[in-house]
């Protein structure tokens, strides 16, 4: 089976001053002292997906899930290794940071479906389906800004879901919601998943990553404490 991505010995570190109060960090910028530590977020962090494959990145807050997320997106460099991902990318996260709030619903799937290269004959195809998943029609032309940030989430998703795209990299956003909506996300992504579609997610909530990943692997302090199939990496998590 042919590889979607592929994490090869990344590594990522931060500074950090080494002074805790905010007057001691003034004083040593002035000073121009070289008083910082590194923080090393992720250390030597390997694995493999396969296209087609729901697969999940777990690990306690601090563990280096954000960071991973980060780098596979292109937010950030890492220090050293490589990404190397075979077809395009769509990364869910901060579902409403790309809205802008004086535009209508409307507006804003026009803009960000343009945005990420789709002819005005596919927005208007997928328009209708996008304002149906999101269940926005009373509020379609209301301005963004007067959304709920539950609102925003479900139009956020519901866009960036019926955008066509080869590897979806999802961040935490299905905790998003009330329970029914996020029923929903979870079988839009069994859903495409079963079309082909490759699915990482990360996530502190082991419930869907049961119905929707295949594997796992489990970050402990930035490295890669174990992978291997979801149940057993779920209950590796959840045993300490």
């Amino acid at each position: 089976m042919t590889s979607a991505l592929v994490v090869k010995n990344v590594k990522k570190a931060f500074r950090k001053p080494t002074e805790k109060t905010l007057k001691g960090q003034l004083i040593s910028i002035f000073k121009k002292e070289k008083s910082v530590d590194k923080f090393q977020a992720l250390e030597d962090v390997s694995f493999e997906v396969k296209k087609g494959e729901g697969y999940a990145i777990i690990g306690k807050n601090g563990a280096g899930k954000s960071t991973l997320f980060k780098v596979i997106s292109g937010v950030i460099v890492p220090d050293q290794g490589t990404i190397e991902l075979n077809g395009t990318l769509m990364p869910l996260i901060e579902l409403s940071a790309g809205l802008s709030g004086d535009l209508s619903g409307l507006e804003n799937i026009r803009l960000n479906c343009a945005i990420y290269g789709l002819k005005k004959e596919k927005i208007q195809e997928i328009l209708p389906q996008i304002v149906e998943f999101a269940e926005l029609d009373e509020f379609i032309n209301t301005p963004v800004k007067f959304y709920s940030s539950g609102m925003k989430a479900r139009l956020g998703f519901s866009i960036a879901v019926h955008i066509d795209t080869d590897i979806v990299l999802i961040d935490e956003v299905l905790a998003v919601g009330d329970k029914d909506f996020r029923e929903k996300c979870n079988k839009k992504m069994i859903e495409m998943k079963k079309s082909g579609k490759t699915i990482v997610i990360v996530s502190h909530s082991m419930g869907p990553l049961k119905k929707i990943c295949d594997r796992a692997i489990v970050l402990k302090k930035g490295k890669v404490e174990a992978e291997g199939d979801i149940i057993d990496m779920i209950k590796l998590y959840e045993a300490k």
